[in-house]
Order: structure tokens, then C-alpha cells, then sequence
């Protein structure tokens, strides 16, 4: 039995929630100094990581 991919529906909801989880430590490492343009590019790179592992398991 393999497993199905999740629907398009899902995935964005599931990339939305990992977005405003990984942009809540961003908005704290911004407040601290932190360039804009690199926490936007871990926000996003975390949200798809976190996507993806949720794929997996």
C-alpha cells in the first residue's frame, strides 16, 4: 500500500501554518537586528521543511 499525496487544499493549509509558526521567531530575530531579507528567505525555507516532513510521517 503506498501512501497518497495529500490534496492541494491541505498542503496550502498545512504551508499557512507552518508559515505563521516559523514567522513568529522571525518577527523576534527581526525586532533583534536581524536582516528582513534573511528571515523572510529561514521563514520560508522553514515552512516548506516542516511541509515536507509532514509529507513523510
Amino acid at each position: 500500500m503506498t501512501p497518497t499525496p495529500n490534496s492541494r487544499p491541505e498542503l496550502v493549509s498545512q504551508l499557512a501554518v507552518a508559515c505563521l509558526g516559523a514567522g513568529v521567531v522571525t518577527t523576534v530575530a527581526v525586532a533583534q537586528g536581524q536582516n528582513p531579507l534573511t528571515a523572510l528567505g529561514i521563514t520560508l525555507f522553514s515552512a516548506v521543511a516542516a511541509v515536507m516532513v509532514g509529507q513523510v510521517i
